[in-house]
């Protein structure tokens, strides 16, 4: 089995718990979806200690979530040391500001993630800004979902100044 699709089964932080117990020893899930639970911070710190050590999962769906920004900074420190993931979707997690930047420090080392979907977080300019730095050195994101929050004209100005000097072809939506 290559994927799991878990979205939409009322899953809570317990479960996640069991479920990267299980996935510890397992060789060939490379897509797990767990969109539309009600995954919080203490599921995002099961699925770090997961993500850490994980060398075959290549795509993540954790959007609708209740992940937040405590939350994010766990999956953010995850991605420092992951060297397989390729797309994660973070959508409608509310992580705001303060969860961009956390991401944006992590996007200045990981060498593996391609996709990062963030729409509907609440972030602003501010989090755009954070985004920007982070992408700076980014040799490997290619796409960066945003829609949906409000980074308005200045948010998009520090994206695209970014975009201009970095070596990697990015789409912003």
């Amino acid at each position: 089995m290559s994927a799991l699709d878990l979205k939409f089964r009322k899953i809570y932080d317990q479960t996640i718990k069991c479920l990267v117990t299980v996935l510890h020893t397992n060789k060939t899930l490379t897509t797990l979806d767990l969109a539309q639970n009600y995954i919080s911070i203490e599921g995002a710190q099961y699925l770090m200690n997961f993500l850490k050590i994980n060398t075959i999962l290549t795509i993540l769906h954790l959007n609708w979530n209740k992940i937040g920004t405590e939350g994010v900074q766990y999956l953010a420190n995850a991605l420092y040391n992951n060297t397989t993931l390729k797309v994660l979707d973070l959508g409608g997690n509310c992580i705001g500001d303060e969860g961009a930047r956390y991401l944006a420090n992590a996007l200045k080392n990981n060498t593996t993630l391609t996709k990062l979907i963030l729409c509907e977080n609440r972030i602003s300019a501010e989090g755009a800004h954070h985004l920007a730095n982070g992408l700076r050195d980014n040799t490997t994101l290619t796409t960066l979902e945003l829609g949906e929050n409000q980074i308005g004209s200045k948010g998009a100005q520090y994206l695209s100044i970014t975009l201009e000097t970095n070596t990697v072809s990015t789409s912003v939506y």
